[in-house]
């Protein structure tokens, strides 16, 4: 290994120390320039993963002799043992090579009948793609999916973008729970959403406070985000509890936000079950996506799915305006569109019992080497997704101020990267 490619062997961010000279706003003839970077995001990247991983990358050390170990981001698809499965490869390859998906695709998935020729072929396999995400979440669902309920989306954090977009009207506010996916509080700040937090109940299997919830919504509250398989806490919501959530929603006359793109990463006793299950009581909108499940990040393709079997969605606009959202953003990949009907008609299951042994696995082996280290604690076990959320005792660690002053350190002296959860 050369000097120049300092760990090279793993795939993780570029050490970001250099630092980037200022620019100057005039010339040497005096002229000013007139424009400027916006801070419309500034306030929203500081609640941001990435930018805590870089900072902690960049206060591991640069010998190359001291490999980093990475287990703070989330991205198991960097170890050789959670390759997706050859189907899903097959699929894209196949379509790769067949060259018809190389055009532009409808974001929305749905064209108008005089749409010019040379577009019929890729509508077509946009189409084929909702249809066949429809019949994939329809399996576990009373009130069945049509292929106009879906909206496909350049993996999850885009359907995250488009839906707080489409709900950012002035005053409004949006509950998220705590611990959570700062990607929500990210988006919420840049959409301009007011954010409202819920907490999530260690000593009850990290279930909704939901006493918390009507405590902290208002008349301005437009939904409430539900993590289910639970990102980072690990759980799984059980049926009565998401019952009991659906029928506070609509106490209080607002949406249901539902990520579940760990669906197929549990390997814990308690089963999955879909909030779309209770979409009778309360209008649900599902995030879902291949990222987790198939362990292919890098493929961005997500998915939006609208159940509401009363029209809520329509009668109030929501559908309209992703639609128009849609219209103004970036699509997923014509190639990863063409392939996902194959891809979900061929899951193989054995796959994700494979993907979900070796995490139980790992979980059973670190919960178990815990219990010798006094000053960390896991208030539950994982059953699900790819967090182990722990606490400190600060009380018995000298020299540590808090969770970032722990992962800081650790980082400088060991070159292992774990997340902080004050980023969560």
């Amino acid at each position: 290994m050369s000097e120049e490619q300092p760990h090279a062997n793993l795939a993780v961010p570029a050490f970001r120390t250099e630092k980037v000279p200022k620019t100057q706003t005039q010339n040497g003839h005096g002229t000013v320039w007139r424009f400027g970077g916006a801070d419309k995001a500034a306030k929203a990247s500081t609640v941001t993963l990435r930018g805590v991983i870089y900072m902690l990358f960049d206060n591991c050390s640069k010998d190359v002799k001291k490999t980093i170990l990475p287990l703070g981001h989330g991205d198991p698809s960097v170890y050789p043992c959670f390759r997706t499965c050859i189907e899903a490869e097959d699929a894209v390859v196949n379509v790769l090579r067949s060259g018809k998906s190389n055009s532009y695709c409808p974001g929305a998935g749905i064209l108008p009948a005089e749409v010019i020729y040379c577009t019929i072929t890729q509508t077509e396999h946009n189409n084929n793609t909702v249809v066949a995400v429809a019949d994939y979440l329809n399996r576990d669902l009373p009130n069945k999916l049509t292929p106009d309920d879906i909206f496909l989306t350049a993996g999850c954090n885009q359907g995250i973008e488009l839906v707080f977009e489409s709900l950012a009207r002035p005053n409004a506010n949006i509950l998220l729970p705590r611990p959570g996916f700062p990607h929500y509080d990210a988006r919420a700040a840049y959409s301009g959403l007011e954010i409202r937090k819920f907490d999530l109940l260690p000593d009850r299997e990290w279930e909704i406070d939901l006493e918390g919830v009507e405590a902290v919504a208002d008349e301005n509250t437009v939904a409430i985000v539900v993590i289910n398989p639970n990102n980072p806490c690990g759980n799984v919501y059980s049926h009565d509890h998401l019952h009991k959530v659906a029928e506070t929603a609509r106490k209080l006359g607002i949406m249901v936000i539902t990520d579940e793109v760990y669906d197929q990463t549990i390997f814990g006793d308690n089963p999955f079950v879909p909030m779309a299950k209770f979409a009778s009581i309360v209008p649900v909108l599902t995030l879902g996506g291949m990222s987790k499940g198939w362990v292919v990040p890098g493929w961005k393709i997500g998915w939006i799915a609208l159940n509401d079997p009363e029209g809520v969605f329509e009668s109030t606009k929501v559908v309209q305006s992703i639609e128009q959202s849609l219209d103004i953003t970036p699509d997923p990949s014509t190639i990863i569109q063409a392939a996902l009907p194959e891809i979900l008609e061929k899951v193989d299951k054995n796959f994700f019992a494979k993907k979900n042994k070796i995490l139980k696995h790992n979980v059973d082996l670190v919960c178990d080497r815990l219990k010798d280290i006094r000053c960390v604690v896991c208030p539950k076990k994982p059953e699900s997704c790819t967090y182990l959320l722990t606490k400190l005792e600060l009380s018995l660690l000298d020299g540590i101020k808090d969770d970032i002053d722990f992962c800081v350190k650790l980082a400088r002296e060991e070159n292992l990267v774990f997340l902080p959860g004050k980023a969560k």
